[in-house]
């Protein structure tokens, strides 16, 4: 795997290191090498014929391009972004602001950057506070909805349109631009009968394999970060993926790996846990893409499985201190894969220091954070309790948009192989259903009776 932006140690998962009854044997992966292969053709073969589009996004020049040349005619007197959007169409982003444009709280930009905020929830907790804080003459909005009719989206974009009407009148439109399906959908119509600039998602793309569109290239431009290094690092794992030999493919393993813990070991919860405070938020962004993609009642060939892993998103070395006790002596069903940030962009080395801190001297945070990781997974690997982890030498666009895809490709894999379309989401579908009927939403009318119905059922299970 050399010559790709990340490392894949899987030592600390295999019979060697963890033993027989949590690891699994260089044998079972020999073995899985045929159904590897096939979910790889499959997923090519779907590849090829457009029906699958997240593996050739970080060849998207021509998207590039044209945001790249959208955002350069966006006045500099915008200095606030407010993204809409929810799930795939949030989650992304707030990953790369959060890993390359630093901790939110704190506001730190450089001169000339740009502020970005993600709306992501009806709950109007958040919405209000920043609408009440930011200038509408200073701000540009961007509603993200593949369908252009996602009720939480659509909603909270109802809100804002009107804050901006409010204060600018018709030039609320110069403060607007959408990401939508290209043919289709309220975004699109409302983008057509006003003017208002919009991006296609792809229709072959689904919206947690969306973050390297414009999804979340657009935002990332607009904040000047660095796309074109992200689409690069992604690009480079694309190619290092199509490989047919298991070993030589670091997204095959990652999948294989936890296909095979998650069949022959019972390890159904999957943890993330990155040292790195920088990633918190993408635990968030794989949690959705690892549960949506790979929770399913039915396999390709109809049969009632109810399969999936459960995914947690943890941080280290913060949750070694809180869901660690867990992790160490709870149920042994669970596979960790840490994510190891070699070098920091800024680091401290401690002081020489007398008594009993003496041993800190001269060591650097990063040195620390390492050696916590690693007593981790040998404290985990001496009870038998398996865990990978992926190396990356630093945290920046090109190696953030290498993560973003290692994962995508894995778990579309790891669907494969397990037999289930890791495309389709029609349990979160089922749910958007009733909550259109119950809102009154046209043509929805049944759904909206089922739930009524369900709702005003016997109420005495209550607890006063």
């Amino acid at each position: 795997m050399s010559g790709i932006p990340i490392q894949l140690d899987y030592s600390m998962c295999m019979e060697s290191h963890v033993g027989a009854i949590g690891g699994i044997s260089e044998l079972h992966l020999e073995g899985e090498i045929p159904t590897f292969k096939a979910a790889l053709c499959r997923l090519k073969s779907g590849i090829e014929k457009g029906e699958i589009g997240f593996w050739n996004l970080p060849e998207s020049l021509e998207t590039l391009r044209d945001v790249q040349e959208y955002a350069a005619s966006v006045p500099e007197s915008v200095t606030d972004v407010i993204v809409l959007g929810i799930g795939g169409s949030s989650l992304g982003m707030r990953a790369i602001a959060h890993a390359l444009g630093g901790p939110p709280e704190l506001r730190l930009r450089q001169q000339g950057d740009r502020a970005v905020y993600v709306a992501d929830n009806s709950d109007p907790w958040f919405l209000s506070r920043l609408l009440e804080t930011l200038i509408p003459q200073n701000t540009l909005v961007v509603t993200i909805s593949k369908s252009g009719s996602t009720v939480e989206t659509v909603a909270q974009w109802l809100v804002v349109r009107r804050w901006l009407e409010t204060a600018l009148g018709r030039r609320a439109r110069e403060h607007q631009v959408f990401v939508t399906d290209p043919e289709r959908g309220v975004l699109q119509e409302f983008a057509v009968a006003e003017s208002i600039p919009f991006f296609a998602i792809p229709p072959n793309v689904g919206g947690r394999f969306s973050v390297l569109s414009a999804v979340g290239l657009l935002p990332s431009i607009l904040c000047n970060f660095d796309a074109k290094g992200m689409m690069q690092g992604a690009k480079e794992l694309a190619d290092a993926c199509r490989t047919e030999e298991l070993s030589q493919n670091p997204a095959g393993m990652l999948a294989a790996l936890h296909v095979l813990h998650q069949r022959l070991r019972g390890h159904n919860q999957h943890v993330l846990m990155p040292y790195a405070d920088a990633l918190r938020p993408f635990g968030d962004w794989w949690v959705q893409l690892w549960a949506e993609s790979l929770g399913k009642r039915l396999d390709r060939r109809g049969r009632w499985i109810e399969c999936g892993p459960t995914p947690i998103s943890a941080i280290g070395a913060t949750d070694q201190h809180a869901q660690g006790q867990l992790f160490m002596e709870g149920p042994r069903n669970k596979l960790i894969t840490f994510i190891e940030i070699s070098s920091a962009e800024k680091d401290f080395t401690l002081p020489k220091t007398a008594g009993p801190l003496s041993y800190l001297s001269g060591t650097s945070l990063t040195e620390i954070l390492k050696a916590e990781l690693q007593g981790s997974a040998v404290a985990l690997a001496n009870d038998g309790r398996p865990s990978l982890t992926l190396r990356v030498a630093r945290l920046d666009a090109r190696h953030l948009g290498a993560l973003f895809f290692i994962f995508e490709a894995a778990t579309a894999i790891a669907g494969e192989m397990m037999g289930i379309d890791p495309f389709n989401q029609p349990g979160v579908e089922a749910g958007k259903r009733l909550t259109a009927g119950l809102l009154g939403r046209p043509g929805y009318e049944e759904e909206g009776q089922t739930a009524r119905r369900a709702m005003d059922g016997d109420q005495r299970h209550y607890a006063l």
